[in-house]
């Protein structure tokens, strides 16, 4: 299986420290106030490597599908698989519309399974989320936290344990996102990430300007995010919390695999920069570009239609 440019078993060196709250620029955490160290719980793994430099970018993968359910049905294959075949590793997953029928085809797969299949399945669950809002306690309807609930865990029969998201309802943000890094490097880090893509081009809630080696964090979301996400608010922007944590590119970019999954007319534009053009800090989903397996998966709307500049990529 191919292997990414970034160790994920690692420990971050730094978390946001309580002077940087509301902030995206992370400060120098007290080694000695962090606990132990995950790598000393995952032996013998290889010293952090650097990232490649922008200019050694790839043109990734691009799998041209009809239309949502196509995409549905090719992804939640994919993510069956993975669960079932090398379990060593957790899947990295994403909330949002696009990823709402992928869930619900991964259920009809899963249910598909003999009841021994599935039980194995649940028996060797583990997932880590991209990010969760902070302000909101895990039981609001609203968390990503209870999204994962309703549309993953209760269809599947899952251990509420075995789906990670960070804790954007504790009392201390900052100590929460540095304790949700810390436990996915003990884990080992993701195998396949999946990914959606936002308007202006965040991955998780890696806003623009974003640069491949940013790392988890609580920072402070876009307008364009928030008006996004109104519709899980009762349409009003207002009413999105400010602030969220996220797992940030150096996680996304660590994970074995990548897919990134977009569908929609109203994406295309930011998916075209996006394969046509180099990685930029301006587009943070384009850093996926220096991974050596990344995969796009995406529908004729999301590719422009047939005049679109991407029917030839």
């Amino acid at each position: 299986m191919s292997k990414s440019f970034l160790t994920t078993t690692e420990a971050p060196n730094w978390c946001p420290s309580p002077s940087a709250k509301g902030g995206d620029s992370p400060e120098l955490c007290n080694p000695e106030n962090q606990g132990p160290r995950p790598e000393a719980l995952t032996p013998n793994r290889r010293p952090p490597q650097a990232p490649p430099s922008p200019t050694a970018w790839l043109n990734p993968q691009l799998i041209r599908l009809a239309d949502p359910a196509a995409v549905a049905d090719w992804v939640a294959a994919e993510l069956l698989a993975e669960r079932r075949q090398r379990p060593q590793r957790p899947l990295g997953l994403a909330t949002g519309r696009t990823m709402e029928p992928i869930y619900a085809r991964l259920a009809q797969l899963v249910w598909g399974l003999t009841p021994a299949q599935q039980q194995d399945l649940r028996n060797r669950w583990s997932s880590f989320n991209l990010d969760d809002y902070v302000g909101l306690a895990p039981t609001d309807p609203r968390s990503f936290k209870a999204e994962m609930g309703s549309r993953l865990g209760l269809p599947l029969g899952l251990d509420p344990e075995r789906v990670h998201l960070p804790d954007g309802g504790a009392a201390d943000p900052e100590a929460a996102a540095c304790d949700y890094a810390k436990a996915l490097a003990a884990a080992g880090g993701i195998g396949l990430q999946l990914l959606g893509l936002g308007l202006n081009g965040h991955v998780g809630f890696n806003e623009p300007p974003c640069g491949p080696e940013s790392r988890c964090r609580v920072l402070n979301l876009s307008a364009t995010t928030r008006q996004q996400n109104a519709a899980g608010f009762g349409g009003d922007p207002e009413l999105v919390p400010r602030r969220a944590i996220t797992l940030g590119l150096a996680e996304i970019l660590a994970a074995e695999r990548i897919l990134l999954v977009v569908t929609g007319a109203a994406k295309a534009e930011v998916l075209a920069r996006l394969l046509l053009q180099p990685p930029t800090p301006a587009l943070p989903a384009s850093w996926i570009k220096l991974h050596p397996a990344a995969v796009v998966v995406a529908d004729e709307a999301a590719l422009g239609g047939p005049r679109s500049a991407l029917q030839g990529y």
